[in-house]
């Protein structure tokens, strides 16, 4: 962001409490936090329940902010402090809502390539892929963690300078019409859907109003000039191209595929032509630590043809995240990355230098000699099968231990979600299942309806009753793997095994 107050006052519609000094003086960051405040930047006076930004405004002027929004009475000596410091105080309306009118306004100056991409599962992965595939490449800037609210997706363009070549914009969704909202205002030029789950089916009601909602971003793309990526493996793939009729207003669609099944959907005689890949992987394998490697295919994109067939270009990957599932979160990162012109094998190079983020997949190594796979960030029905099954193909010489807790927003559908982990656990080599939390009751009974020896299966009510288990089983050379919902605060578990 480069704007000066008065503008910052214009696409608000704010008035100057304190005018700045220098008129023509630069905002060139923002912040809601200030702590995080640095010299030039925007501070957003926010009220909270727990705690109100504008009892803040003070020591953000001291940290070096040019200016603040504020949507209540400021003391007069916040005001003396502004006018002797030369920074603007400018009254809006809703301070929140103010952000995205800035971006709103910073978006029109953007030149370059905005890609919004969302999911039920892998959104944060995929979009930590997309950004490290193009950042070999280009200037990128994309969203911070898992930023990606009505907030966090404004202060995302807000980071972009003029000429950031790629923008990668995750998106989060509880309902019906937020993504569209957050589009109304990010405006992207490319979309990406990773899949389709359960996740949010508490507020939806069902996965078809989830790919209904998903959807949107796939709707709000430029007609003609807007490209669509969608997961081929994915059973709601043609109802969310359907619905956005991406065909109709002439919305390119290119598919990616990283399941066993791509080759297949690839090469087979009665496959459609809208139903083959143009990114997939064969020949996937996992190492010792569940780590993919694999054969990248891509046909070309644009001028990559021979005579009207396109060329197919073959690379060697291999990532440094685990799990079967990152491998098309990593074939849609390859399809980006063509798409911007790049060779396979540059693509294939950083994604092999790509790095998991803490709390997703974090192996770690405790004190007493076994392994730690930390995965407490967050959960649902999808990503913890995904999860179960990356753990269960680790090889460690002692035993596999999982320890999981409640998933939040599945309403109605809790405790038949948490049945159906429990069913899936069973099926695998699981030597034992520590369930944590009121829901995941279902997930030990779910198990043990699918057949799972009882004696196998442990039900806590704390996590002082999860440490005080595993610090009488578990052995050196086993692995145990932690995972829930993040309001379960396993992280805590995490820290007690690693310590």
């Amino acid at each position: 962001m480069r704007l000066n107050a008065k503008q910052i006052a214009r696409c608000t519609g704010g008035t100057f409490v304190v005018e700045a000094i220098d008129p023509r003086a630069l905002l060139t960051g923002l912040t809601w936090d200030s702590r995080d405040v640095g010299p030039g930047d925007l501070y957003v006076a926010l009220p909270g329940e727990r705690v109100d930004g504008h009892d803040f405004l003070a020591a953000a002027l001291r940290a070096g902010a040019l200016g603040a929004l504020v949507m209540q009475p400021v003391d007069e000596s916040v005001c003396l402090l502004a006018r002797e410091l030369g920074c603007a105080l400018i009254d809006v309306p809703d301070t929140a809502a103010a952000v995205t009118d800035l971006a709103r306004e910073w978006r029109t100056h953007l030149q370059g390539r905005v890609i919004a991409l969302t999911g039920s599962t892998g959104k944060t992965t995929t979009k930590n892929l997309v950004r490290d595939v193009l950042a070999s490449a280009h200037t990128v800037v994309a969203t911070a963690g898992n930023q990606n609210n009505e907030l966090g997706v404004p202060k995302t363009l807000l980071a972009a300078e003029v000429d950031t070549q790629a923008v990668v914009v995750e998106m989060g969704m509880r309902g019906a019409g937020q993504i569209a909202s957050l589009c109304s205002f990010v405006r992207p030029d490319w979309g990406i859907v990773v899949n389709v789950g359960e996740s949010h089916i508490e507020l939806l009601g069902s996965r078809e109003n989830i790919a209904r909602a998903k959807a949107e971003l796939f709707r709000e793309l430029p007609e003609g000039t807007g490209r669509a990526f969608v997961n081929a493996a994915d059973d709601y793939a043609d109802f969310v191209r359907e619905d956005a009729r991406l065909d109709v207003r002439r919305v390119e669609t290119v598919l990616f595929d990283g399941s066993s099944e791509a080759k297949r959907r690839r090469d087979g005689a009665s496959a459609s032509e809208k139903a083959r890949p143009s990114v997939w992987a064969e020949r996937v394998e996992l190492d010792e630590q569940g780590r993919p490697r694999f054969e990248l295919h891509a046909l070309g994109f644009g001028e990559d043809t021979v005579g009207d067939q396109p060329v197919e270009e073959v690379a060697s990957c291999t990532l440094d995240l685990r799990g079967l599932h990152n491998v098309s979160n990593a074939c849609v990162a390859a399809a980006v990355g063509r798409a911007f012109g790049m060779t396979l094998d540059a693509v294939a190079a950083a994604l092999a230098g790509a790095a998991p983020e803490a709390g997703r997949q974090e192996v770690l190594r405790a004190r007493a000699g076994f392994t730690v796979v930390n995965d407490s960030y967050n959960a649902n029905p999808d990503s913890m099968r995904a999860s179960l099954r990356t753990f269960c193909a680790l090889k460690v010489p002692g035993r596999h231990i999982a320890v999981l807790g409640d998933m939040g927003e599945l309403g109605d559908f809790a405790p038949a979600c948490h049945e159906g982990v429990g069913q899936a656990a069973a099926v695998l080599p699981l030597d034992r299942l520590v369930c944590v939390g009121e829901l995941s009751a279902h997930i030990a009974d779910g198990a043990q309806a699918a057949g799972m020896d009882e004696n196998r299966i442990v039900r806590a009510a704390t996590i002082a009753d999860v440490l005080g288990e595993l610090d009488t089983c578990v052995e050196p050379g086993d692995a145990v793997l932690v995972k829930a919902s993040r309001f379960m605060g396993l992280e805590r578990v995490v820290e007690g095994l690693v310590n």
